[in-house]
């Protein structure tokens, strides 16, 4: 049994539809600013699910910048107590000479005492003016004495803030060789690797505190790659930097999960590839863009607040410099195909 002509046509039209949709979104592919579902490799997780690593990774990191935003301002106070220090050992150099000068002049007679200004006045008039001329040399022989012995406290004083600032220095050296080792021990027999450098040092530093440390940042703003979740200020600073200049492929910050900086809005992923988390090794131009790009975070990285790099099977801290990394074998979990990028 034939259709009728107008069925057949209106079929014929449905296909041809259906096959131009297909080309159209098919050809589709994802940008930094929209949703990365699902990645190109189809994994759900770019960089694979080893979350005891990562976790220990995080912790021995972020211990480490913390002893070392210490560390760093610590040696500014010792600098500023230095220079005080300096200013005062000046002013007692001449207080103690205008101190010994009232001394000896005390010891040789020459210092004015009432009962000799009583004697040798034959007028109330002189006599009261010169009562008050000796008063007042009394007063300020003492108050020479008297700012002296201040000042040599405020010495002692400033001394002591020093050895104070010179012991906090030494917990925190020991502080960060101590999460070193956490670090190379997390990594195991990960050895050391030339890595990634040269990068421009270009970024707009993040805020910090006064101190020089690196505020506390909730998970607070909307994530600019599309995912439907968060980022914390100091992650969109970075990730902004970082296409201004020029590295503007695509990527993914926040991920659900219960480990890693993803699910806390401190982590991106930004893929060698334009399109996406292509599922191979990187090679040719996206190999080096990956590579400029993972030196580029390594030039900006106290600017930044890195707290760690991945990528091409090597990751970056500030601990340890660049090491091996053993992922999961693939080429997400390996980070052959995109730079993972955590900051502080």
């Amino acid at each position: 049994m034939s259709l009728p002509r107008p069925v057949i046509q209106r079929a014929t039209l449905i296909v041809a539809v259906l096959a131009a949709f297909a080309v159209v979104f098919g050809n589709m592919v994802p940008h930094a600013g929209a949703a990365p579902s699902p990645s190109p490799s189809g994994a759900a997780d770019p960089d694979g699910g080893n979350g005891t690593l990562q976790g220990k990774l995080e912790a021995a990191a972020r211990g480490y910048l913390d002893a070392k935003n210490k560390l760093d301002a610590s040696k500014k106070r010792q600098a500023d107590l230095a220079e005080q220090m300096r200013l005062t050992e000046l002013r007692l150099t001449i207080m103690q000479a205008e101190v010994a000068a009232v001394a000896g002049a005390a010891y040789r007679g020459g210092r004015a005492s009432l009962a000799m200004t009583v004697l040798n006045s034959d007028q109330p008039t002189t006599l009261l003016h010169s009562a008050a001329t000796v008063e007042y040399l009394t007063w300020r022989d003492d108050q020479e004495i008297h700012n002296l012995n201040a000042t040599q406290r405020t010495y002692r004083q400033q001394r002591d803030a020093i050895d104070a600032e010179i012991k906090l220095q030494e917990q925190q050296v020991a502080e960060m060789a101590k999460r070193k080792a956490d670090a190379e021990k997390a990594l195991g027999n990960s050895s050391p690797t030339g890595g990634f450098s040269g990068g421009a040092a270009s970024a707009t530093p993040a805020p910090r505190n006064p101190d020089g440390s690196w505020p506390k940042e909730g998970c607070s703003i909307k994530d600019p790659t599309g995912t439907g979740g968060c980022v914390t200020p100091r992650m969109l600073h970075a990730y902004n930097e970082a296409r201004a200049a020029g590295f503007t492929h695509y990527t993914a910050c926040w991920r659900s999960g219960s480990f890693g900086e993803h699910p806390l809005g401190r982590a991106c992923d930004f893929a060698a590839n334009t399109n996406g988390f292509a599922n191979v090794r990187a090679a040719g131009a996206d190999k080096e863009y990956g590579d400029r790009l993972a030196a580029w975070f390594l030039a900006n990285a106290d600017r930044l607040a890195v707290l760690y790099v991945i990528w091409y099977k090597q990751i970056w801290m500030s601990s340890t410099g660049w090491r091996s990394y053993t992922g999961d074998g693939t080429p997400s979990g390996d980070h052959y195909n995109h730079v993972h990028l955590s900051v502080y």
